[in-house]
């Protein structure tokens, strides 16, 4: 049977119109949506299918209905309410009109919340054969009971209810971080503008008024059960997100850790293999091409020791765990301590090193392990990107710190490489022999101190690596 529309009134809209209370329209409005109701229920089921004149009866009692309805509308409702109103359900039909059309429905766990039994036998007999489970409750406190006991889809309450109203329990819904999430559609004989704009902004889904249409009324739920499915998915998308990044971090530490227990276990056999090289190369029965072959064997050892000591000091200080041993040192003398340890790589690449240390530098507080190899680094890479230039070595009080500077004369580096080269693993390209620690360690020693490193490159003409160091060390 095609749905019933509401019968226009005779009256007219501009008429003088008296307002009466709001409770006098709920108690005049209540049996007329259950009158409308109850009939429209039979119009659907299986007797009308029987007896046509039963069915015109019905039909009727219906239109009958509506026409008290309309009169108490155009009589004792506000031209303002009544417009608002008017305005709201005409747009919400043709929206749920869409909505019905483009959605299937999907059976959901209703709460209906109203203090008249005959309302409640009405509205949970229509959405049981729309193929809800329904579930009821004759007042406010009882319905946030059941709402902490079992989950459910959608809540549809009554506005008008004695003791808790319906705002009351919409605000507890709002405000208990167990049932915020669940939708809520107000339902009420009251139909005042004041009434709707305090739902929604109470955080209702969404506002029908009795008697409501039924087409309009399984249009809404299926919308809001709609909308409430899509936040669930939502929801549960973001907690499976967060239990596989946990689970990602675990398998990082497992890595980190077995990484580190290896690369840790390494530096004992190295190093009595670097002693025992060492122990052969110095044997007075070698000739001239062993004693080579043993120089070779003991430097790849020591080159090999190094990388390993970095790998672990970059992990300690990427945890945390490594701790600055602060001791006051010189720039001169750090900067001649490191190219004591570059001299024979320069000497092999045919690079000229030139030192350039402002004079009267103040003292400053830093490691000298740490800042020492990250000289050394930084020298050391200069040198070999260069190949038979030369490479200079600064020294200068700047703002507070002692800023080094390493240039060279070398291929350069493109500018998007620059933050690259500084991570760890980082390098610029595979031709280039490393393991991408070395910058990686400068970076995290220097910012351990409280400084900053920095690469200024041109293409062909060379590189600078600079870096400061606060001459007071922050404790």
């Amino acid at each position: 049977m095609s749905t019933l529309m509401r019968p226009q009134s005779d009256s007219a809209i501009g008429s003088a119109r008296t307002r009466v209370p709001s409770q006098l329209l709920h108690e005049l409005r209540n049996p007329l949506n259950q009158i409308i109701g109850y009939a429209e229920m039979l119009a659907e089921g299986e007797q009308a299918e029987r007896a046509d004149h039963f069915a015109s009866d019905l039909k009727k009692i219906q239109d009958a209905g509506y026409r008290m309805l309309a009169l108490i509308e155009d009589n004792f409702t506000s031209f303002e309410d009544k417009a608002f109103i008017t305005a709201v359900d005409d747009n919400a039909s043709s929206d749920s009109v869409v909505a019905e059309q483009q959605l299937a429905a999907v059976p959901g766990v209703l709460l209906v919340v109203d203090d008249d039994v005959i309302n409640r036998d009405v509205l949970t007999r229509r959405l049981t054969r729309q193929g809800h489970r329904v579930q009821t409750a004759n007042n406010g406190r009882d319905a946030l009971r059941l709402m902490r006991e079992m989950p459910f889809d959608l809540v549809l309450l009554d506005v008008v209810m004695p003791g808790m109203d319906g705002y009351e329990v919409l605000q507890h819904i709002r405000a208990d971080v167990r049932l915020h999430t669940v939708s809520v559609i107000m339902i009420s004989v009251v139909s005042e503008m004041e009434s709707v704009v305090r739902c929604i902004e109470g955080g209702a889904e969404d506002y029908l008024a009795k008697p409501f249409n039924p087409t309009l009324l399984k249009a809404r739920i299926d919308a809001s059960l709609e909308k409430k499915r899509g936040r669930d998915r939502e929801n549960a998308l973001f907690e499976q997100l967060q239990e596989n990044y946990a689970r990602l971090q675990d398998v990082e530490r497992l890595r980190d850790d077995m990484r580190n227990m290896i690369v840790h276990d390494l530096r004992t056999p190295l190093t009595a293999v670097i002693a025992g090289v060492d122990m052969l190369r110095r044997r007075g029965d070698l000739n001239e091409s062993q004693r080579e072959l043993m120089s070779i064997a003991a430097a790849g050892g020591k080159t090999l020791l190094a990388m390993v000591n970095d790998l672990l000091d970059v992990e300690k200080m990427e945890s945390g765990s490594a701790q600055l041993q602060l001791t006051t040192l010189s720039a001169a003398a750090l900067v001649a301590g490191a190219l004591e340890q570059v001299s024979s790589l320069a000497q092999e690449s045919n690079t000229a090193l030139d030192i350039e240390i402002a004079p009267e530098l103040p003292l400053f507080e830093g490691d000298e392990n740490k800042l020492s190899r990250t000289l050394v680094n930084l020298i050391a890479n200069s040198i070999k990107f260069t190949k038979a230039g030369r490479v200079t070595i600064t020294a200068s009080e700047e703002a507070g710190s002692i800023r080094f500077a390493i240039r060279d004369t070398g291929d350069g580096i493109p500018a998007e490489a620059f933050e690259r080269i500084f991570q760890k693993f980082g390098q610029l390209d595979s031709r280039r022999a490393g393991t991408g620690l070395g910058l990686a360690f400068c970076k995290l020693a220097v910012e351990a101190h409280g400084g900053h490193i920095e690469v200024e490159s041109t293409p062909g003409v060379g590189s600078t690596f600079s870096f400061t160091v606060p001459i007071r060390a922050n404790r």
